[in-house]
């Protein structure tokens, strides 16, 4: 079977009435990850990040790398289950608060474009709360449509820049 490595982007902002805070949220979620998709070779360090969109509760956020058999579609569907399993509603105001949040942001076999998956993520390069975490558990992989380290991404999306005069 053929082994690919996803690179899996996680947030919460809200209380899991089991596991407790976003934080513990998120290390529930990679355990689960781990139990039911495959090997997680690597978890980023969580860090606090403000809210996008209308929510107004902090967000923790962390990414790690998955090794699967599963192809991207079926990968896709097992965290949406996972997702599920942790009281995630998928319908309402997008960008609201939630309990927790699993996109595929990168995979080993580069681009997918198929109706209700894109990989790479399309907004992965503009997000702070993600690329920071994914250099962090995989600095040197590459974007397939760019060519860039994700490394050089975040670098390029954080660096200073002059104030307008």
């Amino acid at each position: 079977m053929t082994k690919h490595v996803y690179l899996i982007a996680l947030g919460s902002n809200q209380r899991h009435p089991q596991h407790g805070a976003p934080r513990a949220v998120l290390a529930a979620a990679a355990a689960r990850i781990g139990r039911k998709l495959g090997r997680v070779r690597a978890m980023a360090p969580v860090i606090e990040t403000d809210p996008v969109g209308p929510s107004l509760r902090r967000y923790a956020n962390s990414a790690l790398l998955l090794e699967c058999d599963l192809a991207p579609r079926k990968c896709l569907r097992k965290l949406l289950e996972i997702e599920a399993r942790f009281g995630r509603v998928r319908r309402g105001q997008r960008w609201r608060s939630r309990v927790l949040d699993l996109d595929i942001v990168l995979w080993s076999g580069g681009i997918v474009a198929q109706p209700g998956l894109l990989i790479p993520h399309p907004l992965f390069r503009t997000r702070d709360f993600v690329l920071g975490p994914a250099a962090k558990v995989a600095p040197r992989w590459r974007d397939p449509v760019t060519g860039l380290s994700l490394t050089h991404l975040h670098a390029r999306l954080t660096r200073p820049r002059r104030l307008p005069r």
